[in-house]
C-alpha cells in the first residue's frame, strides 16, 4: 500500500463534534502559497498539535483526527506539503524543491501564522510516517517552540531495518533515477506517494540507502542535531504496518537525545479493524485517545517549564 492509496480510498463523514473549523492561507518567503487546515474545540483551550501529514496525503484527510481530537480538547493544525492539495506548486521538471524548501521556507511559514493566532498555546509537533521523520528534522532545528513530539505510524526509511530490505534498497536506487528522467517522481501512476518532487525523492532516498538524515543546501548535520533534541515523544506504531515496522521506529527514536519517551503499539482490536499504514485514519478516535491523554499528561510539565524560563 502506498502513502497514495488514502487519496482515492473512501474515507467516511466523521461523526459531528464539537468543533469549529478553519483554513488559514500561508506564503512562504519563495511564493509557495498553501493553506493550513485549523480545527479547535468551541470553548477555551489551550494545547495545540501542529500535524504533517505522510508523503503524498492532502491535509484534508486528517480532518477525522483533528475532529477526534478537538472533542478531547486538543486544537489541531494540519500542514500542507508543498505540491500537494491547496499548494499552488505541482512538482515537474521546471518545478523542483528538497526536504531544504520545506524545512526553511514552508514550516516556518506555517508555524508563524500559528503563533500569531494562538500564540499562548502549547504546541506539540506531530506527523504520520514522512510527516513524522521530517517533524523530528524541524523540531532539531527548533526545539524550543515545541512541548514535544507524536510520531504515528512513522520510522526511518533505512533499508536495512526492514524485512526483505534489498528490495527496498532497490526503489532508494530506482525512485531518483525515474524522478531525474521524468523531472518528478510520478507517484500517482506508480502507486506509491503523490507526485513528488525529484529533490524530495532524492533526500528519502539518501537517508533509505545510508540510515541518515541530510538535506541538500542545508550545511546541518542533522545526526547530531537529533541526538541533542530531548524533547519528549509519544510513538504510536500500528501492528500489522509493514511500511513502519518496528525496526525502523527504533532507528528512528535511537536517533533522538534522552527524553521522556513512550512508545505504544496499536492493535485491531484498539481500532475494530485493520492496524495498518493508513486505515488508522478512517477511525482515528483511539489514537486521538492515546494522543490527547499523553499531552494533557506533560501539559503541567511543559507550562512550569515554560513560566521558569521566562
Amino acid at each position: 500500500m502506498s502513502d497514495h492509496s488514502v487519496e482515492t480510498a473512501a474515507v467516511p463523514e466523521p461523526p459531528a463534534v464539537a468543533a469549529n473549523e478553519s483554513v488559514v492561507p500561508v506564503s512562504s518567503v519563495d511564493g509557495c502559497r498553501f493553506e493550513l487546515l485549523c480545527v479547535q474545540p468551541v470553548g477555551p483551550w489551550c494545547r495545540l498539535l501542529y500535524w504533517m501529514p505522510a508523503m503524498g496525503i492532502p491535509a484534508k484527510h486528517y480532518r477525522p483526527l483533528a475532529e477526534a481530537l478537538a472533542a478531547q480538547g486538543v486544537a489541531m493544525v494540519v500542514h500542507e506539503w508543498r505540491g500537494i492539495g491547496s499548494s499552488n506548486r505541482r512538482a515537474s521538471r521546471t518545478c523542483n524543491w528538497g526536504y531544504r524548501e520545506l524545512l526553511l521556507h514552508d514550516l516556518p511559514a506555517g508555524m508563524a501564522a500559528v503563533r500569531e493566532r494562538w500564540p499562548q498555546a502549547a504546541c506539540w509537533l506531530g506527523g504520520h510516517s514522512l510527516g513524522g521523520q521530517l517533524g523530528s528534522l524541524y523540531a532539531s532545528l527548533h526545539p524550543a517552540e515545541f512541548a514535544g513530539l507524536v510520531l504515528v505510524a512513522s520510522g526511518a526509511p533505512y533499508w536495512r531495518r526492514f524485512r526483505h530490505g534489498w528490495l527496498i534498497g532497490a526503489a532508494y536506487a530506482l525512485a531518483p533515477w525515474l524522478a531525474a528522467l521524468l523531472g518528478y517522481l510520478p507517484g500517482r501512476r506508480i502507486g506509491f506517494g503523490g507526485n513528488e518532487a525529484r529533490g524530495v525523492i532524492d533526500d528519502w532516498a539518501r537517508t533509505g540507502r545510508t540510515g541518515r538524515y541530510a538535506a541538500v543546501g542545508m550545511a546541518q548535520d542533522f545526526e547530531r542535531q537529533l541526538a541533542s533534541l530531548h524533547l519528549p515523544s509519544l510513538a504510536l506504531r500500528l501492528r500489522d504496518d509493514w511500511l513502519g515496522p518496528p525496526a525502523s521506529l527504533d532507528w528512528l527514536l535511537g536517533k533522538l537525545g534522552s527524553g521522556d519517551r513512550r512508545m505504544d503499539v496499536i492493535t485491531p482490536q484498539d481500532l475494530g479493524g485493520s492496524a495498518d499504514h493508513f486505515s488508522w485514519m478512517k477511525a482515528p478516535a483511539p489514537i486521538a485517545t492515546r494522543i490527547a491523554t499523553w499531552i494533557a499528561a506533560r501539559d503541567t510539565a511543559f507550562t512550569a517549564r515554560s513560566d521558569t524560563d521566562a
